[in-house]
Order: C-alpha cells, then structure tokens, then sequence
C-alpha cells in the first residue's frame, strides 16, 4: 500500500517538482554514500582492538550517523533559504557544527592512543566536515564559504600536529580538506542554483499566463464597451425625445420609440456576434499554439498533413475545440514524451487525430466534461468523436467529420448577419423621417458615412442613431455615430423649446 502512495504522489508531481525532489534526495545521500563506505573503511583495518580503541571506535561512528541525520533533516530548509522562499534559522546548524568538532575531537583522541593507525587518516579528515559543508555552502557567500573551509582545514592540521601526527600524513591533511569542501561547492551549489533558475522561469510562465488571461478580458471589456456604449447613448436620447413628443401628444414618439426598438435589438445581436467570435477556435491558430505550449513543455510535437482553406467555419471552430481540448489532456494527464497531430481531408470527410505517449493505465477516455462537450459540438456536426488506450500506453483521440453533411445546411452565423442585415435596412429610416426629409436623404441605409444637416430633427436622429449602430459592427460608421452626438443634442434642445 506505501509503495503504491508513492507511486500516485509520484505522479501527482510536476515535472519541475520531480527535478526538485531528484535534487534534494542526492544532495541528502552524498554524506551517506561517503560515511558509510570510505568513512568506516579505515576502522576494519586500522583500528587497535583495545577496549579503549573500540569503545572511541564506536563514538566515532555513532557521531557520523548523528550529522547524516540532521544534515538530511537540513537540506530541504537550506534549499528554500536559497532560493528565497524561507529563511534558516542559524541556530539549526549549531548542532551540526558541534557534531562535526566533537568527531573531530574523538578521531584525534584516538590516533593520540595509538588506537587507530594513520594509513586511513587522510581520508577520514576530508570526510568529517562534509555533512555540515553540504548546507552550509548553500547558505552563505562563496568567498564567506572559501574562507571558513581554509580556517578548517588550519584547524585539522593544528589538532592533529598536537597528537603527534608528523611527516606526510600531517601535510596531506589540509590539502585533503579543501578537496573536500570544494568538491560540494562545485557539485552542490550549482546544483540548488540550477534549480532556482528554473523555478523562477516557471514562475515567469506562470505570470505570463495571468497576465494574458488579464490583457484578454481587457480586450473583450473593449469591444463590449465600443458596442453598447454609443447605441446605449443614442437609446437614452431618442427614449427621452420620445417622452417629451408623448407629451405634446405627437405621433411621432411611436416612430422614435420603434427606433429604439430596433437600435436594442441590434446592440443585443452585436453583443452576440462578439461572444460568438470571443468564443470561436480557429483551427490554425490552435494547431501553432498546440505546438508551442507542448514543445515549452517538453513534450515533442509533430502536426502532418494540410490545412485546407476550402474546409467550412462550423468545421474549422470544431476542429480547433477538439486540438485545444486534446493538447490541455497531454498536459494534465500521463508523462507524456511526444505528442502527434494528423490532419486527414478528403472530398467527403475529414479526420483529425491527436495520439501521445505516456498515458496512464486508467485512461479510458470516457470520462471528463471536456470530450463530453466535444462531442456535443461535433453532433450539430453530424461528427464523430473516439478516445481512448490505443496500447503500448499510447492514448489516441480520433475525430471525423462528414463535409457534406457540415456544407449543407446554413450556419448559426450566417442566418444571424442576415437578421442584422434586414434589422439595419428596415430600421435605417423611420416613416417620420421619410416623410419629412427630402427623398435623397431617405433613400440613405445603415452604412451611410453621416446624416445630412439640411433634414428634420427626427431625421437627423435617425441617422445618427444608424450610423452610430452600423459604426460598431463595421468600423466605419463609428465616427459617424460620433458626430451625429452633438446634433442629436441640439434636436432635442429644439424640439423642447
């Protein structure tokens, strides 16, 4: 049961979270590897069988095991000191300090009995200071680093000159030490270094999700206020023309009221046209996107065949849902090593197919709201969508269209510009304005530049209540809608007096 909690927390990791993990686990195990192998080695052969030998022997050893022990303990608060997410507390390396003196101290007292021999001092000196050195050199300076492992190894040799230790046993003993402490600062810190550098470029990635999720509601923000915000000024000046035309009892505020009518319904079909393109997947730009994310994710990703420029919208949009549905799964799901897209099309269908590597034993490919919204898109369609292992853990998702049945009938996007066509042609003038303004000026239709000065107010009106309406779906009228704002503004001054 542990082994299989390993497994699925082993699983549940990112890929930078293994890595970090990988990392922390063989920086813990260096001081074991060495203490346990050539650390002991010299006790089997040099060590005098004397009680006093043994006993000392034995201190010795149980000191070493202490310093693994909290040198693992320190590891992983080292390494979060260093890549700033925590500080250390000092006095945890306090402890580790006196072990590493007391050791020191004890293999001294014995080569100063004559209870172990020098033939394996050297090697014993430069393994001692390694379970303190390996956090230590993550948490302060390299030259602050450099310094501490010369006063070191200055100790060493001064201890073991004072037992009596001559010759070139003695002068090995610094030279052993240094290699030591410099073998972790090359091998540690450029380990916790390269660590750090790649946490904080997933923090960049990160942050530059957020922020174009952020500039995308922007944008959206944009387009819904340059919709709304000149229809919704014209709606409120043309509904209190209106309320003063009802007052004076004038018929003419059933035309200016059918007007605001028309101008409501038209924003309310603009709003939907922008949710309608806001939500719209195209299928090259998902295909180039796929490819980006999954390669900055270190998954390979191959696309083959050819986008045809013949294949319908309703085709493209589904097609581009099915590739960022398929690529977000490759994500979150498996291990994945590569990732292929194949694009099939033919006269009568097309095919799409996404397989990737690495995928779990429990994927099946029917759960998930995900594929079940995909194959509801795909059934207006007349499509087909299947999922699931295709063996070898490799997971294929397959999906087919019929064009013919994708051609044939009328999308929701057409029928609905032709409704706005016929609004914006029915509404572009109103029976008062035809009936007073000259026959020039009626004959203007939703995508003239401007209304003319020469017309009645309610004329005027109109006008600039169709160019302000058609300037937020076309662009072109929208300096139309502007300018026609000052001269609905004085109608209504005018008619009010």
């Amino acid at each position: 049961m542990r082994v299989r909690d390993w497994r699925h927390s082993w699983r549940q990791r990112s890929k930078l979270e293994r890595i970090d993990l990988y990392y922390r686990v063989t920086i813990s195990a260096i001081p074991w590897v060495f203490t346990l192998s050539w650390g002991g080695l010299p006790f089997t052969v040099e060590l005098r069988h004397t009680p006093v030998a043994k006993a000392l022997g034995a201190v010795f050893l149980l000191l070493s095991l202490a310093q693994c022990v909290l040198s693992t303990r320190n590891v992983r608060p080292s390494c979060l000191h260093y890549l700033g997410a925590a500080p250390f507390p000092r006095r945890r390396q306090s402890t580790p300090l006196a072990l590493m003196l007391l050791s020191l101290g004890v293999l001294a007292a014995l080569v100063g009995l004559d209870g172990l021999g020098t033939g394996g001092l050297v090697l014993m000196v430069m393994i001692i200071p390694l379970p303190f050195v390996i956090n230590q050199v993550v948490l302060v300076r390299v030259r602050t680093f450099l310094l501490q492992s010369l006063a070191l190894a200055a100790l060493n040799v001064g201890v073991f000159a004072a037992v009596g230790v001559r010759g070139g046993v003695l002068a090995g003993i610094a030279p052993a030490t240094l290699f030591g402490t410099l073998l972790v600062l090359v091998s540690v810190r450029p380990s916790v270094w390269s660590l750090s550098v790649m946490w904080q470029a997933e923090e960049a990635r990160d942050l530059q999700a957020r922020l174009a999720v952020a500039e995308e509601r922007l944008r959206f923000g944009r387009d819904m206020h340059d919709v709304l915000g000149r229809n919704l000024a014209v709606i409120a000046l043309k509904s209190e023309l209106a309320v003063e035309l009802a007052q004076r009892g004038k018929p003419a505020a059933v035309d200016q009221m059918a007007e605001v009518m028309q101008i409501a319904r038209r924003s309310q079909q603009e709003v939907r046209d922008i949710v309608r393109g806001y939500r719209e997947a195209d299928l090259a730009t998902e295909l180039a996107g796929a490819q980006g994310v999954l390669k900055a994710a270190g998954i390979g990703c191959e696309v083959t065949g050819e986008l045809s420029a013949e294949l319908p919208a309703p085709v493209r949009s589904a097609l581009g849902w099915v590739v960022r549905e398929a690529a977000t799964n490759v994500l979150r799901h498996g291990d994945p090593r590569h990732c292929t897209i194949r694009l099939r099309t033919t006269v009568d269908d097309v095919v799409l197919e996404v397989e990737n590597d690495g995928a779990p034993p429990s994927s099946d490919g029917t759960g998930g709201s995900g594929l079940a919204g995909l194959r509801e898109r795909l059934r207006a369609l007349n499509g087909s969508l299947d999922a699931g292992p295709a063996g070898g853990g490799v997971f294929r998702l397959t999906t087919h269209i019929p064009l013919s049945a994708a051609s044939s009938p009328t999308s929701p996007s057409a029928s609905s510009v032709v409704s706005v066509s016929s609004v914006v042609s029915v509404s572009a003038v109103s029976p008062a304005a035809s009936a007073a303004s000259p026959p020039a000026s009626a004959s203007s239709s939703s995508d003239s530049s401007a209304p003319s000065l020469a017309a009645p107010p309610s004329s005027r009106v109109s006008g600039a209540a169709s160019g302000t309406a058609s300037g937020t779906a076309s662009g072109a009228g929208g300096c139309s809608g502007t300018e026609g704002g000052p001269d609905v503004g004085e109608d209504l001054v005018e008619e009010r007096r």
